[in-house]
C-alpha cells in the first residue's frame, strides 16, 4: 500500500541503510542497551483508510460549537462579521495564495500593489499619514508601538489603561521586560473608561507613551480629545488601538491627535477560525515613519515612466544595523492584509459606514432589552460601539453553560481578567445578529436570572 503523506518507500530505506553501511534499522540503535529499549508495539489505533480518516476527523470537528450550529455573542477581540464572497474567490487564487514576502520586488508587482492598497486603506481609516505593510496581530502591534515610542523618546516608561484588552497588556509586559521598559497601569472609572485623574498622577517626566483602546475592551468609547491634551501636555506620545469597523462611524484617531494608531484587521474579511491567524495594522505620522517596525511599500516609476512598486523602508534588524533596528519582526501578514483589502473594497466607504451603524444599533437594542430583565443589570454608562457589559445574578461560567445547551455562545466572562467583575458578561452584537437572535438571548438570560 502507498501512503500519500508518508512518501518514504522500502527502496528509500534500503538506499539509506546501504549508504550508512548497516543491514537494518535496528542496527542503527545497537549502541542503546537492549534492556532500556522499548519492546513490542505501541498502543496506537490501527491505521485508517483516507475516507475513514476523513469521516473520523469530521466527527471530531462536529463536536465543536461553531457559527453554523450556534448563535454567537462572543467578541472580546475576535469578531464574527460579514465578509463579501469575493474575499475567498480572490484570496485563493494561486498568485496570491502562494505568494510570500516580496524579497525580490521587481518580480512581485502584484503582491506589492496589494500591500500598497492595504496601507492606503489603513491611512484613510485611521486618519494617519503613513502605514506599514501589516503586523502579526493587533496585540503585538500595540506592544511594538510602545517599544517604538520608548526608543524614539529615549524613555523607559509607558502607561497603559486597564481598559485595554488584557491579552494586549500581557504581550506588552513581555515585550517591555526584554527592553527594560516599565509598564504602569491606570484604572478605569465606573463609566467603563480610562480614569483621567489617575492618568494625570501616573504621568511622569520619564513617560514615553500612553496606550488606550478605542473603543476599549468593555466596548466603551474613550474621549481621545481629552486624553490627547493630557498626554501631550506631559510630553508623551498617544498610542491608540482602534477597532477598524468602529472607525467607519467614530472620528479617526489621527484627527484627534493620536501619534500612533494600531489595531487588528480581523473584523474585515478574516474569519474567527477558533482564534487566528489575525492581521495587525500599524499607522503613524510622517515624522515617526523611519522608526516604524516592519516595512513600507512605496509607489514609483520605472525608467520607462510606468508605475511600479518597491519596498521603500525596511527598518528591521536583517536590513540595517542591529542596534538601530526598531523591531525584529521578520515578515508581515500579506495574505490576510489582502483579505482585509478585498473586504474593504467590496464594502466601499458607504458599506463600511452602514456596517458600523448596524453594529451600534443592534448592540444598543440588545443592551436596552437586557436592562429590562429583573436581575440583569446594565453597567457602565459611557457610549459604546458593538460590545457592552451586563451584570448577572449568577457566575458567567454557569450562565454560558446553560446558553451553550440552548444553542447560544454567550459573552466573555470578565472575571477571568478582572477579578473585581464577578458575574459581569461582555456581550458582542455585530451586524450579523438578527432581532430574533437578540430576543432569544434576552429570553434565555431572563430564565437564568430567575432560576
Amino acid at each position: 500500500m502507498t501512503f500519500r503523506y508518508l512518501p518514504t518507500t522500502e527502496e528509500d530505506k534500503k538506499e539509506m541503510l546501504d549508504f550508512l553501511g548497516v543491514s537494518s534499522v535496528d542496527e542503527l540503535f545497537s549502541d542503546i542497551p537492549e534492556e532500556v529499549r522499548f519492546q513490542g508495539m505501541m498502543k496506537l489505533d490501527e491505521a485508517l483508510s483516507e475516507p475513514d480518516l476523513v469521516k473520523f476527523m469530521s466527527g471530531l470537528a462536529n463536536k465543536n460549537a461553531n457559527f453554523t450550529t450556534h448563535v454567537n455573542f462572543l467578541g472580546a477581540g475576535t469578531y464574527q462579521h460579514y465578509a463579501p464572497s469575493t474575499v475567498n474567490h480572490m484570496l485563493l487564487r494561486g498568485e496570491f495564495f502562494t505568494a510570500y514576502t516580496p524579497y525580490q520586488p521587481e518580480i512581485s508587482q502584484g503582491e506589492l500593489q496589494a500591500i500598497f492598497e492595504f496601507q492606503t486603506m489603513v491611512c484613510e481609516l485611521t486618519g494617519m499619514e503613513v502605514a506599514n505593510s501589516s503586523m502579526y496581530d493587533g496585540f503585538t502591534s500595540m506592544a511594538e508601538a510602545a517599544m517604538m515610542a520608548a526608543g524614539h523618546k529615549g524613555k523607559k516608561r509607558v502607561v497603559v489603561s486597564k481598559a485595554v484588552h488584557p491579552e494586549t497588556r500581557h504581550v506588552l509586559s513581555t515585550y517591555a521586560y526584554g527592553q527594560e521598559v516599565e509598564v504602569v497601569e491606570v484604572d478605569y472609572t465606573n463609566e467603563g473608561v480610562t480614569d483621567l485623574d489617575s492618568l494625570k498622577v501616573a504621568l511622569q517626566n520619564d513617560t514615553a507613551a500612553v496606550l488606550v483602546q478605542y473603543p476599549n475592551f468593555f466596548g466603551s468609547v474613550e474621549d481621545l480629545r481629552a486624553l490627547e491634551e493630557i498626554v501631550h501636555a506631559a510630553g508623551a506620545l498617544l498610542i491608540v488601538s482602534a477597532n477598524p469597523v468602529a472607525l467607519g462611524l467614530l472620528e479617526a484617531p489621527g484627527k484627534l491627535g493620536a501619534d500612533i494608531v494600531v489595531g487588528d484587521m480581523q473584523p474585515f474579511g478574516i474569519p474567527v477560525s477558533f482564534g487566528g491567524p489575525h492581521c495587525g495594522y500599524f499607522a503613524t505620522t510622517s515624522k515617526l515613519m523611519r522608526k516604524m517596525p516592519g516595512r513600507i511599500v512605496g509607489q514609483t516609476k520605472d525608467e520607462d515612466g510606468k508605475r511600479g512598486f518597491v519596498l521603500t523602508l525596511q527598518a528591521r534588524e536583517q536590513h540595517i544595523r542591529r542596534e538601530k533596528a526598531t523591531s525584529n519582526i521578520c515578515s508581515n501578514q500579506a495574505l490576510l492584509a489582502l483579505a482585509s483589502s478585498i473586504a474593504l473594497t467590496g464594502l466601499g466607504k458607504q458599506g463600511v459606514q452602514e456596517m458600523a451603524k448596524m453594529n451600534v444599533q443592534k448592540a444598543y437594542y440588545a443592551k436596552q432589552e437586557l436592562a429590562k430583565v429583573n436581575g440583569v443589570e446594565a453597567v457602565f454608562e459611557a457610549p459604546f460601539f458593538n460590545e457592552f457589559v451586563v451584570k448577572l445574578p449568577v457566575s458567567v461560567s454557569e450562565a454560558n453553560k446553560v446558553l451553550l445547551s440552548k444553542g447560544i455562545i454567550g459573552g466573555y466572562d470578565l472575571e477571568l481578567a478582572y477579578p473585581e467583575l464577578y458575574g459581569h458578561m461582555l456581550i458582542a452584537v455585530t451586524e450579523l445578529r438578527t432581532k430574533d437572535e437578540i430576543d432569544q438571548l434576552v429570553k434565555e438570560l431572563e430564565a437564568i436570572a430567575h432560576a
